[in-house]
């Protein structure tokens, strides 16, 4: 009779058993796995994917460099900031910073499209003025505080995008690298050269080292999006820090709106000369010639029939001069206006040409004519627009007033389409409403509604 197997070799056996078809299994599904991804690795070398890459390399090295510079020349500045010395350190560390912001501001815009407005560079006559600007201006010290906070951003983007690019390029070509990446390992009196092993199970060989292949290429797979994500923090925190506070945004549109309104007024003005001249005045001057005429024919004892043509002609220039004096008013200032707002919207949609329905709810007190005023001439240009170019049956015009707020909603069934900037008018009226800092929305999808509101604070 043969000899008995030994419990031992019984167990080492039915172990190597398990072991292999544990590892034909994960072989199997590792290959499914890296059959299904396989095109999605590209994606991790794709310019944009290789640009945040480049980013977060070079981020977190010049973001450690720019704080080790910075705190030094705040420490130095502290120390001798009881002598003069000490102010121009602070000064100089102050201007590297901004020097720093605007390097780092290019490699945002260049490598990660990201775009950061430039803050209000402060500005100063002769040198000691610049100092002074530069040590009392808020933009600078904004910058101090993100060339001392962005290491710590930076090296998390660092790291992830090292990590993924880095052990996923190593798991996916672990069958090339591992004649050279190995580790011995001795089994009693054998010895072998195992590449890659974890918890004691070995993946050197087929079909095992598919499982790391497969998890190499879903780490690169996933490796932009690490990386996008990773860098998140870090673009918070330049978007927040190296560009325009809340108060120089503020400070800029009131500018803006300052330098438009003046523009409008000085355009304004220019248009009620040139319709004068050529309308009115012409109108009153062919009157004079007229009531002259007139004269000389009453003198001469003209015939009646031509007497009453000349009257004729000069009762007609007459009307026409009033309604032209008229119709300028009314576009500087409507009468109705004075009447209230529900009063000069229920006018205006009646001369519209399409159905309009009005919804006034105007409490009291009333809001400023000029907020009045503005309200009216954004009505009466959307339902001039709705009326023109969205063949809409019809138009409702909705007005609020409360709590210090004048809310304007006209909206249209028509084709849609419309947009701030597409030639609709709507800038325009987008600029009249920021100067009394209102705001102009427009959602208008193809095929309608479109849906314009209006929002005046007063």
């Amino acid at each position: 009779m043969g000899q008995e197997p030994r419990p031992d070799v019984v167990g080492r056996h039915v172990l190597d058993g398990r072991v292999r078809a544990v590892g034909r299994t994960a072989g199997s599904f590792a290959a499914r796995a890296a059959a299904t991804t396989a095109g999605r690795p590209l994606a991790a070398f794709r310019p944009r994917a290789l640009a945040a890459l480049l980013y977060a390399v070079i981020a977190f090295p010049l973001a450690l460099a720019g704080c080790l510079l910075t705190l030094a020349g705040l420490l130095v500045g502290g120390v001798l900031s009881v002598t003069t010395l000490g102010l121009w350190v602070l000064a100089l560390t102050v201007r590297g910073a901004l020097a720093l912001g605007v390097l780092q501001r290019f490699l945002a815009r260049r490598l990660l499209r990201m775009t950061i407005e430039e803050p209000p560079t402060p500005t100063a006559q002769g040198v000691l003025g610049r100092r002074r600007a530069l040590l009392l201006g808020r933009t600078g010290w904004r910058a101090v505080g993100c060339a001392l906070g962005v290491p710590v951003t930076a090296a998390l983007g660092y790291a992830t995008a090292l990590g993924a690019y880095g052990y996923g390029i190593q798991a996916a070509l672990h069958p090339l690298l591992k004649r050279w990446n190995h580790h011995t390992v001795r089994d009693g009196d054998s010895v072998r050269q195992v590449s890659l092993e974890v918890f004691g199970f070995q993946l050197d060989s087929w079909p095992r080292w598919l499982i790391p292949v497969a998890a190499g290429l879903l780490l690169l797979s996933a490796a932009p999006w690490l990386t996008r994500h990773a860098l998140t923090p870090h673009r918070l925190l330049l978007a927040a820090t190296l560009g325009p506070s809340g108060a120089d945004r503020r400070i800029r549109t009131l500018e803006e709106t300052r330098a438009q309104a003046v523009d409008d007024a000085a355009a304004t003005l220019r248009r009620i000369e040139r319709d004068l001249h050529d309308g009115t005045q012409a109108r009153l001057v062919g009157l004079a010639m007229h009531l002259t005429m007139i004269r000389e024919l009453i003198g001469a004892d003209a015939d009646r029939a031509q007497l009453l043509t000349v009257v004729d002609t000069a009762r007609g220039n007459a009307k026409q001069a009033i309604a032209d004096l008229r119709h300028l008013v009314k576009g500087i200032h409507p009468p109705v206006l004075d009447q209230g707002l529900d009063t000069a919207l229920a006018t205006l949609a009646a001369d519209v040409a399409l159905p309009v329905e009005v919804f006034a709810d105007v409490g009291s007190p009333r809001p400023a004519p000029a907020v009045e005023s503005i309200a009216y001439f954004c009505a009466a240009e959307l339902l001039a627009n709705a009326a023109k170019h969205s063949g809409a049956p019809g138009a409702t015009v909705r007005v609020t007033a409360r709590d210090g707020l004048l809310r304007l909603r006209v909206r249209d069934d028509g084709r849609g389409g419309a947009a701030i900037g597409a030639g609709s008018g709507l800038t325009g009226l987008l600029t009249r409403v920021r100067a009394v800092d209102g705001t102009l929305t427009c959602d208008s999808p193809p095929g309608g509604p479109t849906v314009v509101t209006v929002e005046l604070p007063y």
